[in-house]
């Protein structure tokens, strides 16, 4: 899932050790730019650098795994980032591609008569073999 979002404000980071090893988490608080705004918290695990180079106020493109579970009767969702990008570079990746250059004139494929000229074969196969 992917969404457009302003940061809204970055949460201080949480570290621990699990059976696993050493993890780290950090949320941040995305502001979705809609007639109603909506915020949603994000969580980046394990991804300290990615948290770290968000700016607040600046807009960027998230994609992320959303998962619920159930402990003791209740549901929890988790919403986790797999790539963040700035919103600017989705724009300028656009911009970089450039418009393909004009076709050359068509040969015409109309009936030959004797006021027209005969085309040479070669310009007029279109035939890859």
């Amino acid at each position: 899932m992917e969404f457009e979002g302003i940061v809204w404000k970055k949460l201080p980071e949480t570290k621990g050790v699990s059976a696993r090893g050493e993890w780290q988490r950090q949320d941040v608080i995305f502001e979705m730019p809609q007639e109603f705004n909506r915020k949603i918290c994000v969580t980046f695990f394990n991804k300290p650098t990615d948290a770290a180079n968000l700016v607040e106020g600046q807009a960027y493109i998230v994609s992320v795994n959303v998962e619920s579970r159930e402990f003791n009767g209740r549901w929890y969702t988790d919403v986790r980032a797999w790539r963040v990008q700035p919103k600017q570079a989705e724009a300028a990746a656009e911009a970089a591609m450039p418009d393909m250059p004009p076709f050359g004139d068509e040969p015409s494929y109309s009936s030959t008569s004797a006021a027209a000229p005969v085309a040479p074969i070669s310009e007029v196969d279109d035939l890859p073999f």
